[in-house]
């Protein structure tokens, strides 16, 4: 499957090597103000255990078409109004029916966004750029070795932009963690399968290190499943296929995201009362 994937980027990256070439790479975005680009990590670590990043995303591999219907700029507006705390946009074209246009249609909403896509190459990073995007990610089976990923994490930090760093197995952990990663996203599908298993999550997690953000992908689709994610350790989620093939997405969102605010809002009242018994 990620052979496919692969494949299927040669022709844009050489598109953008041509561009290189004749100097016509799109500058990077300019942020207003001393903050730049909204912080991906700073938007998950302030919301609700676990932080929901809510997915636009058309069709995949493993289900096909999934909602063709609504728009870039309907989804962002209900996931906004709903309880996300950053936004996924799969810009992929060829098997997930993406756009890098999306971006832009859904960055008015003023979440945080992370570029899910098939990136390979630096020039995929200085493409990143130029747009409104907060984050890209980068699948440790996409690449060679550690050192490879490492390039393509400081290019991405000297452009403002975070990598989210996709794993499978501790092999892709172990890369990730040489590498320099900060962020760290565990996918529960097989790809060969293409099912997925939550058991993924559940082993990985336990080798957390301190200071690292951890996200759960693939397979979440239940409140229980929030909980449990975020009893493990995991400061976010990643939710698509199961908020996309509802006939309101807002309102599925809207369910999984209250596991998180009501966790908040549980600490928020306990340490007070701490505080107000420490009197």
């Amino acid at each position: 499957m990620l052979a496919r994937f692969r494949e299927a980027q040669l022709p844009g990256i050489n598109r953008l090597r041509r561009l290189s070439a004749a100097g016509e790479l799109p500058a990077p975005m300019v942020f207003p103000g001393r903050e730049g680009r909204p912080s991906f990590a700073r938007a998950l670590r302030a919301a609700g255990t676990p932080a929901v990043i809510a997915e636009y995303k058309r069709a995949s591999p493993s289900c096909g078409v999934i909602n063709l219907d609504l728009t870039p700029a309907d989804v962002a507006r209900m996931y906004a109004e709903n309880g996300a705390a950053a936004f996924s946009v799969l810009t992929e074209e060829a098997h997930f029916q993406g756009s890098l246009d999306y971006l832009k249609d859904m960055a008015f909403a003023g979440k945080p966004m992370l570029r899910k896509d098939f990136i390979l190459d630096q020039l995929q990073v200085l493409e990143t750029a130029a747009t409104p995007a907060s984050a890209l990610l980068l699948i440790m089976r996409m690449f060679d070795g550690a050192d490879q990923v490492r390039k393509m994490l400081d290019l991405s930090r000297e452009h403002g932009l975070e990598a989210v760093c996709e794993v499978f197995d501790e092999a892709d952990l172990d890369m990730a963690r040489w590498a320099g990663a900060s962020i760290i996203q565990v996918n529960n599908r097989d790809l060969d399968l293409l099912v997925t298993d939550l058991g993924v999550s559940r082993r990985l997690v336990r080798t957390r290190g301190q200071g690292e953000l951890w996200i759960s992908a693939s397979g979440l689709t239940a409140p229980a499943q929030l909980e449990e994610m975020a009893d493990l350790g995991f400061d976010a989620v990643l939710i698509g296929t199961s908020l996309m093939s509802r006939p309101d997405p807002g309102a599925a969102l809207k369910e999984l995201a209250a596991v998180g605010l009501e966790r908040k809002a549980r600490r928020v009242a306990e340490r007070a009362a701490e505080r107000e018994a420490a009197r």
